[in-house]
Protein backbone atom coordinates (compact mmCIF):
# COMPACT_ATOMS: atom_id res chain seq x y z
CA UNK A 1 0.00 0.00 0.00
CA UNK A 2 1.71 3.48 -1.45
CA UNK A 3 0.72 6.54 -0.55
CA UNK A 4 0.20 8.79 -3.40
CA UNK A 5 -0.91 12.21 -1.05
CA UNK A 6 -0.16 15.46 -2.59
CA UNK A 7 3.07 15.56 0.46
CA UNK A 8 4.25 12.99 -1.73
CA UNK A 9 5.75 15.57 -4.47
CA UNK A 10 7.92 17.13 -1.40
CA UNK A 11 11.42 16.35 -1.13
CA UNK A 12 11.37 14.25 -4.07
CA UNK A 13 9.82 11.56 -1.96
CA UNK A 14 7.90 9.88 -5.22
CA UNK A 15 10.82 10.16 -6.94
CA UNK A 16 13.03 7.82 -4.40
CA UNK A 17 9.74 5.81 -3.60
CA UNK A 18 9.83 4.15 -7.32
CA UNK A 19 12.68 2.45 -7.73
CA UNK A 20 12.77 1.07 -3.89
CA UNK A 21 9.15 -0.23 -4.35
CA UNK A 22 10.88 -1.54 -8.06
CA UNK A 23 13.67 -3.08 -6.29
CA UNK A 24 11.44 -4.90 -3.46
CA UNK A 25 9.65 -6.03 -6.11
CA UNK A 26 12.89 -8.06 -7.30
CA UNK A 27 13.91 -9.25 -4.67
CA UNK A 28 10.72 -11.03 -4.00
CA UNK A 29 10.43 -12.45 -7.23
CA UNK A 30 13.54 -13.52 -7.96
CA UNK A 31 14.09 -15.55 -4.78
CA UNK A 32 10.68 -17.20 -5.75
CA UNK A 33 9.15 -20.41 -7.33
CA UNK A 34 7.24 -19.22 -10.52
CA UNK A 35 4.06 -18.32 -9.48
CA UNK A 36 4.50 -19.09 -5.90
CA UNK A 37 4.36 -15.36 -5.03
CA UNK A 38 1.59 -12.81 -6.18
CA UNK A 39 1.94 -8.81 -5.05
CA UNK A 40 -1.22 -5.94 -5.28
CA UNK A 41 0.33 -2.81 -5.68
CA UNK A 42 -2.41 -0.72 -3.86
CA UNK A 43 -1.77 3.31 -4.35
CA UNK A 44 -3.96 5.77 -1.84
CA UNK A 45 -4.75 9.63 -1.30
CA UNK A 46 -7.70 10.94 -0.24
CA UNK A 47 -9.50 7.88 -1.70
CA UNK A 48 -8.50 4.47 -3.13
CA UNK A 49 -9.22 3.58 -7.15
CA UNK A 50 -10.38 0.58 -7.10
CA UNK A 51 -10.15 0.53 -10.91
CA UNK A 52 -13.45 -0.45 -12.93
CA UNK A 53 -12.81 -4.10 -13.34
CA UNK A 54 -12.56 -4.94 -9.58
CA UNK A 55 -14.89 -2.51 -8.29
CA UNK A 56 -17.46 -3.64 -11.15
CA UNK A 57 -17.45 -7.34 -8.75
CA UNK A 58 -18.93 -5.53 -5.76
CA UNK A 59 -22.45 -4.37 -4.99
CA UNK A 60 -22.26 -0.74 -5.26
CA UNK A 61 -24.74 2.50 -5.95
CA UNK A 62 -25.00 3.70 -9.25
CA UNK A 63 -24.82 7.71 -9.37
CA UNK A 64 -22.12 7.52 -11.81
CA UNK A 65 -19.34 5.94 -14.08
CA UNK A 66 -16.68 8.69 -13.84
CA UNK A 67 -14.61 6.96 -11.49
CA UNK A 68 -14.58 4.11 -9.25
CA UNK A 69 -14.26 4.19 -4.75
CA UNK A 70 -15.89 3.58 -2.69
CA UNK A 71 -17.34 4.82 0.95
CA UNK A 72 -16.50 2.74 3.77
CA UNK A 73 -19.03 2.46 6.64
CA UNK A 74 -17.22 2.52 9.93
CA UNK A 75 -18.04 -0.98 10.50
CA UNK A 76 -16.16 -2.22 7.40
CA UNK A 77 -13.13 -1.30 9.25
CA UNK A 78 -13.34 -4.21 11.74
CA UNK A 79 -13.48 -6.62 9.33
CA UNK A 80 -10.61 -8.45 6.89
CA UNK A 81 -13.14 -9.23 4.34
CA UNK A 82 -15.42 -7.52 2.22
CA UNK A 83 -18.97 -8.59 1.04
CA UNK A 84 -19.73 -8.60 -2.94
CA UNK A 85 -23.37 -8.65 -2.12
CA UNK A 86 -23.72 -5.79 0.36
CA UNK A 87 -24.08 -2.53 -1.85
CA UNK A 88 -21.56 0.42 -0.74
CA UNK A 89 -21.80 3.39 -1.66
CA UNK A 90 -20.43 4.87 -4.54
CA UNK A 91 -17.76 7.92 -4.15
CA UNK A 92 -19.32 10.92 -5.81
CA UNK A 93 -17.09 11.82 -8.38
CA UNK A 94 -15.88 16.00 -7.38
CA UNK A 95 -13.71 18.09 -7.08
CA UNK A 96 -13.43 19.83 -3.41
CA UNK A 97 -10.24 20.87 -3.80
CA UNK A 98 -9.47 23.36 -7.15
CA UNK A 99 -10.98 25.52 -8.98
CA UNK A 100 -11.17 23.47 -12.32
CA UNK A 101 -13.65 23.11 -15.45
CA UNK A 102 -14.63 21.04 -18.30
CA UNK A 103 -13.61 18.45 -16.82
CA UNK A 104 -12.50 18.86 -13.22
CA UNK A 105 -8.59 18.47 -12.37
CA UNK A 106 -8.78 16.28 -8.88
CA UNK A 107 -11.29 14.63 -8.11
CA UNK A 108 -11.65 13.18 -4.98
CA UNK A 109 -11.81 9.65 -6.13
CA UNK A 110 -8.68 9.70 -8.83
CA UNK A 111 -8.56 8.43 -12.42
CA UNK A 112 -5.62 8.98 -14.01
CA UNK A 113 -3.09 6.62 -14.17
CA UNK A 114 -1.40 4.77 -12.00
CA UNK A 115 -3.58 5.78 -9.11
CA UNK A 116 -5.92 2.27 -9.64
CA UNK A 117 -4.94 -1.23 -7.65
CA UNK A 118 -3.01 -3.29 -9.65
CA UNK A 119 -4.36 -6.79 -7.91
CA UNK A 120 -2.72 -10.17 -7.48
CA UNK A 121 0.55 -10.24 -10.13
CA UNK A 122 3.57 -11.77 -10.37
CA UNK A 123 4.62 -10.15 -13.75
CA UNK A 124 7.66 -7.68 -13.09
CA UNK A 125 6.97 -5.64 -16.02
CA UNK A 126 3.55 -4.95 -14.92
CA UNK A 127 4.21 -4.42 -12.05
CA UNK A 128 7.00 -2.18 -12.60
CA UNK A 129 4.81 -0.36 -15.24
CA UNK A 130 2.39 0.53 -12.52
CA UNK A 131 5.20 1.70 -9.64
CA UNK A 132 6.67 4.23 -12.80
CA UNK A 133 3.38 5.80 -13.48
CA UNK A 134 2.38 6.32 -9.89
CA UNK A 135 1.91 10.26 -9.34
CA UNK A 136 1.17 12.37 -6.06
CA UNK A 137 -1.93 14.13 -5.32
CA UNK A 138 -4.45 15.00 -2.94
CA UNK A 139 -5.12 14.08 1.02
CA UNK A 140 -3.99 10.93 3.11
CA UNK A 141 -6.51 7.66 4.08
CA UNK A 142 -4.08 5.46 4.94
CA UNK A 143 -7.08 4.00 6.43
CA UNK A 144 -9.01 2.93 3.21
CA UNK A 145 -5.47 1.80 1.60
CA UNK A 146 -4.83 -0.35 4.65
CA UNK A 147 -8.77 -1.92 3.80
CA UNK A 148 -8.34 -2.69 0.15
CA UNK A 149 -5.38 -4.24 1.21
CA UNK A 150 -6.53 -6.41 3.46
CA UNK A 151 -9.13 -7.10 1.65
CA UNK A 152 -6.94 -8.41 -1.39
CA UNK A 153 -5.61 -10.78 1.10
CA UNK A 154 -8.97 -12.16 2.40
CA UNK A 155 -10.24 -15.56 1.29
CA UNK A 156 -13.25 -13.80 0.71
CA UNK A 157 -11.96 -12.55 -2.36
CA UNK A 158 -11.46 -15.36 -3.62
CA UNK A 159 -14.59 -15.48 -5.97
CA UNK A 160 -13.53 -11.86 -6.98
CA UNK A 161 -10.36 -13.58 -8.18
CA UNK A 162 -11.43 -15.83 -9.73
CA UNK A 163 -14.04 -13.45 -12.36
CA UNK A 164 -10.89 -11.61 -12.91
CA UNK A 165 -9.04 -14.66 -13.90
CA UNK A 166 -11.58 -15.58 -16.40
CA UNK A 167 -11.71 -12.13 -17.93
CA UNK A 168 -7.81 -12.24 -18.11
CA UNK A 169 -7.17 -9.54 -15.87
CA UNK A 170 -5.19 -11.79 -13.10
CA UNK A 171 -2.85 -15.06 -14.58
CA UNK A 172 -5.00 -18.36 -14.05
CA UNK A 173 -1.68 -19.54 -11.71
CA UNK A 174 -3.54 -17.17 -8.94
CA UNK A 175 -6.90 -19.03 -9.49
CA UNK A 176 -7.81 -20.26 -6.10
CA UNK A 177 -6.75 -17.35 -3.84
CA UNK A 178 -6.40 -15.83 -1.94
CA UNK A 179 -5.57 -18.88 -0.18
CA UNK A 180 -7.11 -19.79 3.80
CA UNK A 181 -5.73 -17.83 6.26
CA UNK A 182 -3.59 -19.84 8.37
CA UNK A 183 -2.90 -22.90 6.08
CA UNK A 184 0.56 -24.00 7.27
CA UNK A 185 1.88 -23.06 3.60
CA UNK A 186 0.94 -19.62 3.02
CA UNK A 187 2.25 -16.23 3.88
CA UNK A 188 0.47 -13.01 4.00
CA UNK A 189 1.96 -10.02 4.26
CA UNK A 190 1.05 -6.06 4.38
CA UNK A 191 3.59 -3.41 3.70
CA UNK A 192 2.54 -0.19 4.29
CA UNK A 193 3.77 2.76 3.33
CA UNK A 194 3.28 6.62 3.88
CA UNK A 195 4.80 10.02 4.57
CA UNK A 196 1.74 11.45 6.57
CA UNK A 197 -0.86 10.64 8.48
CA UNK A 198 -4.59 10.66 8.10
CA UNK A 199 -6.71 13.87 7.07
CA UNK A 200 -9.95 14.58 5.79
CA UNK A 201 -12.09 12.18 3.27
CA UNK A 202 -14.48 13.85 1.57
CA UNK A 203 -18.07 12.87 0.75
CA UNK A 204 -20.76 14.71 -1.09
CA UNK A 205 -23.94 15.30 0.49
CA UNK A 206 -26.86 13.42 -0.15
CA UNK A 207 -29.15 15.58 -2.15
CA UNK A 208 -26.20 16.38 -4.58
CA UNK A 209 -25.11 12.83 -5.48
CA UNK A 210 -28.00 11.84 -8.23
CA UNK A 211 -31.23 13.18 -10.07
CA UNK A 212 -31.03 16.87 -12.47
CA UNK A 213 -29.54 20.12 -11.05
CA UNK A 214 -30.48 23.60 -11.92
CA UNK A 215 -27.82 24.29 -14.41
CA UNK A 216 -27.82 23.50 -17.89
CA UNK A 217 -24.67 23.65 -20.63
CA UNK A 218 -24.53 24.55 -24.14
CA UNK A 219 -21.66 22.31 -25.38
CA UNK A 220 -21.15 23.90 -28.58
CA UNK A 221 -21.14 27.58 -27.12
CA UNK A 222 -19.35 26.05 -23.82
CA UNK A 223 -22.00 28.28 -21.70
CA UNK A 224 -24.03 27.89 -18.53
CA UNK A 225 -27.83 28.65 -17.92
CA UNK A 226 -28.82 28.44 -14.25
CA UNK A 227 -32.52 28.41 -13.13
CA UNK A 228 -34.25 30.22 -10.54
CA UNK A 229 -37.60 30.97 -9.98
CA UNK A 230 -38.38 30.47 -13.41
CA UNK A 231 -35.73 32.52 -14.73
CA UNK A 232 -32.52 31.60 -16.02
CA UNK A 233 -29.54 33.73 -15.05
CA UNK A 234 -26.92 33.70 -17.94
CA UNK A 235 -23.32 33.89 -16.04
CA UNK A 236 -21.57 34.94 -19.10
CA UNK A 237 -23.70 37.75 -19.61
CA UNK A 238 -24.62 38.44 -15.82
CA UNK A 239 -28.07 38.74 -16.43
CA UNK A 240 -31.63 36.90 -16.31
CA UNK A 241 -33.42 35.73 -19.26
CA UNK A 242 -36.41 33.64 -20.08
CA UNK A 243 -34.98 30.15 -21.18
CA UNK A 244 -31.14 28.59 -21.09
CA UNK A 245 -28.80 30.08 -23.25
CA UNK A 246 -28.72 27.78 -26.78
CA UNK A 247 -32.66 27.13 -26.49
CA UNK A 248 -34.14 30.37 -28.16
CA UNK A 249 -33.04 33.88 -29.34
CA UNK A 250 -32.42 36.65 -26.80
CA UNK A 251 -32.66 40.59 -28.22
CA UNK A 252 -29.13 42.80 -28.16
CA UNK A 253 -29.61 46.47 -28.18
CA UNK A 254 -26.95 49.44 -28.60
CA UNK A 255 -26.19 52.29 -30.43
CA UNK A 256 -25.53 52.24 -33.67
CA UNK A 257 -24.30 55.05 -36.56
CA UNK A 258 -27.07 55.57 -39.24
CA UNK A 259 -25.24 58.40 -41.59
CA UNK A 260 -24.76 61.28 -39.45
CA UNK A 261 -27.48 60.29 -36.68
CA UNK A 262 -27.03 57.63 -33.91
CA UNK A 263 -29.68 55.73 -33.21
CA UNK A 264 -30.38 52.93 -29.91
CA UNK A 265 -31.41 49.56 -31.78
CA UNK A 266 -32.58 46.00 -30.44
CA UNK A 267 -32.00 43.17 -32.97
CA UNK A 268 -32.81 39.70 -32.10
CA UNK A 269 -29.69 37.15 -32.28
CA UNK A 270 -30.00 33.37 -32.71
CA UNK A 271 -28.16 31.81 -30.05
CA UNK A 272 -26.08 28.96 -31.37
CA UNK A 273 -26.06 25.07 -29.85
CA UNK A 274 -29.09 23.94 -27.63
CA UNK A 275 -28.61 23.48 -23.82
CA UNK A 276 -28.70 20.55 -21.81
CA UNK A 277 -30.01 20.21 -18.16
CA UNK A 278 -27.08 18.45 -16.15
CA UNK A 279 -27.54 15.64 -13.79
CA UNK A 280 -25.43 16.29 -10.91
CA UNK A 281 -22.95 13.85 -11.65
CA UNK A 282 -22.75 15.73 -14.94
CA UNK A 283 -22.02 18.89 -13.11
CA UNK A 284 -19.48 18.04 -10.52
CA UNK A 285 -17.92 15.74 -13.19
CA UNK A 286 -17.72 19.50 -15.11
CA UNK A 287 -17.06 22.22 -12.44
CA UNK A 288 -15.65 21.65 -9.53
CA UNK A 289 -17.87 22.72 -5.72
CA UNK A 290 -15.58 25.94 -5.95
CA UNK A 291 -16.05 26.70 -9.89
CA UNK A 292 -19.52 26.21 -9.79
CA UNK A 293 -20.84 28.61 -6.70
CA UNK A 294 -18.10 31.00 -7.43
CA UNK A 295 -19.36 31.10 -11.46
CA UNK A 296 -22.82 29.77 -12.31
CA UNK A 297 -23.84 30.81 -9.01
CA UNK A 298 -22.43 34.62 -8.86
CA UNK A 299 -25.95 36.09 -8.26
CA UNK A 300 -26.43 34.42 -5.43
CA UNK A 301 -25.03 36.21 -2.35
CA UNK A 302 -25.14 32.88 -0.36
CA UNK A 303 -23.26 30.32 -3.03
CA UNK A 304 -20.18 29.82 -1.17
CA UNK A 305 -21.88 28.43 1.54
CA UNK A 306 -24.79 26.69 -0.11
CA UNK A 307 -22.86 25.35 -3.07
CA UNK A 308 -19.38 24.79 -1.21
CA UNK A 309 -19.04 24.70 2.58
CA UNK A 310 -22.67 22.79 2.79
CA UNK A 311 -21.87 20.39 -0.09
CA UNK A 312 -20.02 17.95 1.43
CA UNK A 313 -19.13 16.51 4.57
CA UNK A 314 -15.95 14.95 5.82
CA UNK A 315 -14.64 12.18 7.93
CA UNK A 316 -11.76 13.82 10.11
CA UNK A 317 -8.87 12.66 10.80
CA UNK A 318 -9.37 11.29 14.65
CA UNK A 319 -12.22 9.11 13.01
CA UNK A 320 -9.83 7.90 10.32
CA UNK A 321 -7.16 6.75 13.16
CA UNK A 322 -9.17 5.23 14.89
CA UNK A 323 -10.18 2.98 11.44
CA UNK A 324 -7.16 2.74 10.90
CA UNK A 325 -6.37 0.98 14.05
CA UNK A 326 -9.32 -1.43 13.50
CA UNK A 327 -8.38 -2.69 9.73
CA UNK A 328 -4.79 -3.30 11.28
CA UNK A 329 -5.69 -5.17 13.84
CA UNK A 330 -8.44 -7.23 11.84
CA UNK A 331 -5.52 -8.41 9.33
CA UNK A 332 -3.04 -9.12 12.17
CA UNK A 333 -5.82 -11.14 14.19
CA UNK A 334 -5.85 -12.93 10.67
CA UNK A 335 -2.30 -14.32 11.35
CA UNK A 336 -1.22 -11.38 8.34
CA UNK A 337 2.17 -9.75 9.06
CA UNK A 338 2.05 -6.24 8.70
CA UNK A 339 5.64 -4.22 7.78
CA UNK A 340 4.55 -0.38 8.19
CA UNK A 341 7.28 2.45 7.02
CA UNK A 342 6.72 6.29 7.72
CA UNK A 343 8.54 7.70 5.15
CA UNK A 344 9.35 11.67 6.36
CA UNK A 345 6.17 11.46 7.97
CA UNK A 346 4.78 13.82 11.14
CA UNK A 347 4.39 12.60 14.94
CA UNK A 348 0.65 11.39 14.85
CA UNK A 349 1.29 9.84 11.54
CA UNK A 350 4.27 7.82 12.76
CA UNK A 351 2.01 6.78 15.84
CA UNK A 352 -0.56 5.38 13.70
CA UNK A 353 2.14 3.25 11.31
CA UNK A 354 3.77 2.10 14.24
CA UNK A 355 1.06 0.65 15.97
CA UNK A 356 -0.46 -0.86 12.85
CA UNK A 357 2.95 -3.14 12.31
CA UNK A 358 2.94 -6.39 13.62
CA UNK A 359 5.74 -5.42 16.48
CA UNK A 360 7.67 -2.43 16.61
CA UNK A 361 10.63 -4.20 14.38
CA UNK A 362 8.46 -4.15 11.94
CA UNK A 363 7.87 -0.82 11.70
CA UNK A 364 10.49 1.46 10.07
CA UNK A 365 10.98 5.48 10.29
CA UNK A 366 12.90 6.49 7.35
CA UNK A 367 14.15 9.67 6.04
CA UNK A 368 15.46 10.27 2.42
CA UNK A 369 17.55 7.50 0.77
CA UNK A 370 16.56 5.57 3.63
CA UNK A 371 13.38 4.39 1.93
CA UNK A 372 15.22 1.71 -0.33
CA UNK A 373 17.09 0.45 2.58
CA UNK A 374 13.53 0.03 4.77
CA UNK A 375 12.31 -1.58 1.59
CA UNK A 376 15.62 -4.14 1.46
CA UNK A 377 15.31 -4.94 5.10
CA UNK A 378 11.34 -5.59 5.21
CA UNK A 379 12.49 -8.41 1.50
CA UNK A 380 15.11 -9.65 3.27
CA UNK A 381 12.78 -10.38 6.65
CA UNK A 382 9.84 -11.95 4.24
CA UNK A 383 12.83 -13.68 2.55
CA UNK A 384 13.76 -15.09 6.36
CA UNK A 385 10.13 -15.70 6.96
CA UNK A 386 9.59 -17.50 4.13
CA UNK A 387 12.76 -20.31 5.07
CA UNK A 388 12.07 -20.41 8.30
CA UNK A 389 8.39 -21.08 8.34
Amino acid sequence: MLDISGSMNSNSRLTRLKPAARNFVDTILENSEQDKVSISIVPYATQVNAGKPLLDKYTTTQEHAYSHCVNFIADEYSRSDLARDVQMERTAHFDVFTYSENPISTPVCPTRAGSEILPLSGDRTELFNHINALSASGNTSIDIGMKWGTTLLDPGTRSVVSDLVAENRIDSEFDGRPSNYRDGETLKIVVLMSDGENTNQYKLNPSLRDGNSDVWYNADARKYSVLKDNSFYWPHDDNWHDHPYGNGTYEECGWRKSDWNWNYVCEEQTEPGTAVRLTYPELWAQTSLAWNARYNYEFSSGAWGEWYNSAYTYVNATAKDQRTNHVCDAAKDQGVIVFSIGFEAPNRGERVLERCASSPSHYFDVDGLEIEEAFTSIAASIRKLRLTQ
